[in-house]
């Protein structure tokens, strides 16, 4: 016949406390000591569990997010562009765009920072619960590409559907084909109004057709879906890496 403590403990692997497994017979052995009641003991033994279960989450949303690195806010050096909205960029750390489905795009030259403020950007959102993922505008295309032919797009495409929040980054840097852009397209339509995108790109809108060889009606379809709601960040300066300024070692080939 089992013991208490053996039901106890199988129990709390049943469940899934794990923390309160591993941890509650010294905690108890704590709160007699200290003569804790019962209620204060039970409320610090499961208050510790959840600590441990959010940080197990945002592990886990920050693995699935595949960050090539993490960047913060606080990392960013205003003083370098010559042009740029701080309160604008700071509101968005409030992450209201995300509540209501809503977008954001940062258009600027290579070099300014656009990646660093998507990916602190999207890193909130992590920590703030939000399903996230990142990827650079050819990554998706190649990705949906391979599953087209091998008949598994529609399963694939809720990759880039289910987030809550989805970055792509790097729009502009490479031309894109008719079936890239017909790919992408989809990406946007299956998003709208359902998801957000924290866009980076390093051509004006109005330079989008080149892009996706020359096709107009193509680039106006995908800007529509985008800026309907969307909250657009330009910024304007020289490059980090033609000055020579913050590119660590690890990051040389930043975007």
């Amino acid at each position: 016949m089992k013991t208490n403590t053996a039901r106890l403990m199988q129990n709390l692997e049943l469940l899934k406390l794990h923390h309160i497994h591993d941890h509650g017979e010294e905690a108890a052995r704590k709160a007699a000591s200290a003569q804790v009641s019962h209620l204060d003991f039970l409320a610090d033994l499961v208050q510790a569990e959840a600590d441990a279960f959010q940080e197990r989450a945002l592990a886990r949303r920050l693995q699935q997010a595949r960050f090539p690195w993490i960047k913060a806010l606080d990392q960013f050096k205003w003083s370098h562009p010559t042009r740029i909205d701080r309160q604008q960029v700071q509101h968005l750390f409030h992450l209201t765009f995300v509540e209501q489905k809503a977008n954001v795009v940062f258009v600027g030259p290579t070099g300014m920072g656009k990646t660093h403020l998507a990916i602190a950007l999207a890193h909130e959102a992590c920590v703030r619960g939000h399903r996230v993922l990142f990827s650079t505008a050819i990554d998706i295309i190649n990705h949906l590409n391979a599953a087209q032919q091998g008949h598994v797009l529609a399963r694939e495409m809720k990759r880039y559907t289910a987030p809550e929040a989805l970055v792509i980054d790097e729009i502009g840097y490479l031309p894109v084909d008719r079936q890239g852009a017909d790919l992408l397209f989809q990406v946007f339509s299956h998003r709208y109004e359902r998801g957000s995108i924290i866009l980076t790109t390093n051509r004006v809108f109005k330079q989008w057709p080149r892009i996706f060889n020359n096709d107009a009606v193509l680039a106006t379809a995908l800007l529509d879906r985008l800026v309907h709601h969307c909250e657009v960040i330009v910024i304007e300066g020289k490059s980090y890496r033609l000055n020579g300024e913050i590119v660590p070692p690890s990051a040389q080939t930043q975007p």
